[in-house]
């Protein structure tokens, strides 16, 4: 689904979100979140406020003739500077947004201003006066593997959409793939003989990712379900002219959403009795810490993740410390 353009987004904003989507190979959701946070900051820049008539006036002294002429949002987006923003984040604390939060806005107009001086459509950058807030550094949350055990085994795989679901589950759990990764998947992205899977990543990145023999199993059996099933026929035929035939269907043989998944998952965190917080992305961090806890090297899980930066997979390590040493206090008979 392509960013709407409407005559209320400014066509400064249009173009940075195609630069996202064209150039930088944002999805479409992480575009769609960019182009939100930007219509936020206008509505902000066309309310009346002391830091906009101070932004005006500003521009009206350059522009003595102009003076009564009123500024555009295009103008505004141009002339503001950094008290502009200053009070824009201002703005945002009446409602409580989260530090991580405030952080991505701040992240998304620091992007928006680096891509208009690149472009020469404005002469300074605003944001290079702009900090961002630290944030307290939050740990990813992660199951047990007898959590992971019991999830897994909620779906009833002896229909074709429940045998479904068993195999998406196995492998998030398996790969350790995003949500949005699972969805984009097509059939001939398996390797059956392997027991490996192409994965298309952020940025266009690509990988090959192993399959462990129970995800494998879980989705040779979905998909010997799925051929016979008269609910999927046009599927059927579609997959001997189509090489890209999505791997997960939903029930009228379209590809699965990553909202889908969500709610697939929400269903059967509720069968099991399991926390209801847990999402597709706590298997992703379940996956990444069972490997370091089990020894794997810290290189390979980057790999597997598709991290472009080992230090953001470095963040597991924080957890397999904790189970360390937690095992050490319980076990050895003088560590406390």
């Amino acid at each position: 689904m392509s960013e709407t353009k409407t005559e209320q987004q400014p066509e400064l904003i249009n173009q940075f979100v195609d630069y996202l989507r064209n150039e930088r190979h944002f999805s479409p959701y992480t575009a769609r979140c960019y182009g939100a946070d930007l219509r936020q900051y206008v509505e902000y820049l066309e309310s009346p406020n002391a830091a906009q008539s101070a932004m005006a006036s500003a521009a009206n002294e350059l522009d003595p003739a102009g003076a009564n002429d009123p500024l555009t949002i295009g103008d505004k987006l141009k002339q503001a500077d950094p008290m502009v923003v200053r009070g824009f984040l201002s703005h945002l604390d009446q409602f409580g947004y989260s530090p991580a939060t405030t952080a991505r806005k701040i992240a998304t107009l620091r992007s928006f201003y680096k891509w208009m001086n690149k472009r020469a459509i404005i002469e300074s950058n605003p944001m290079l006066l702009i900090r961002t807030p630290k944030q307290t550094k939050r740990l990813p949350k992660a199951i047990t593997v007898e959590q992971v055990e019991q999830l897994l085994s909620a779906p009833d795989n002896r229909e074709t959409l429940g045998a479904r679901d068993r195999a998406i589950l196995e492998t998030l759990y398996s790969t350790g793939v995003r949500v949005s990764e699972l969805v984009d998947l097509n059939r001939n992205d398996l390797d059956h003989p392997g027991q490996t899977m192409h994965v298309r990543g952020k940025g266009k990145k690509e990988r090959i990712v192993p399959l462990g023999s129970h995800a494998m199993a879980a989705i040779r059996h979905y998909l010997t379900l799925l051929e016979p099933d008269a609910r999927f026929t046009e599927l059927r035929q579609e997959s001997l002219t189509n090489a890209a035939v999505p791997l997960f269907v939903n029930k009228n043989g379209g590809r699965l959403s990553s909202r889908s998944v969500r709610r697939k998952l929400d269903k059967y965190l509720k069968e099991a009795g399991l926390d209801p917080q847990i999402s597709p992305h706590t298997l992703r961090h379940s996956f990444a810490t069972h490997l370091l806890d089990n020894g794997a090297d810290l290189r390979s899980v980057q790999e597997l993740l598709g991290h472009q930066s080992l230090s953001t997979t470095q963040i597991y390590t924080h957890l397999s410390s904790m189970r360390l040493r937690t095992a050490y206090d319980d076990a050895h008979p003088r560590a406390v």
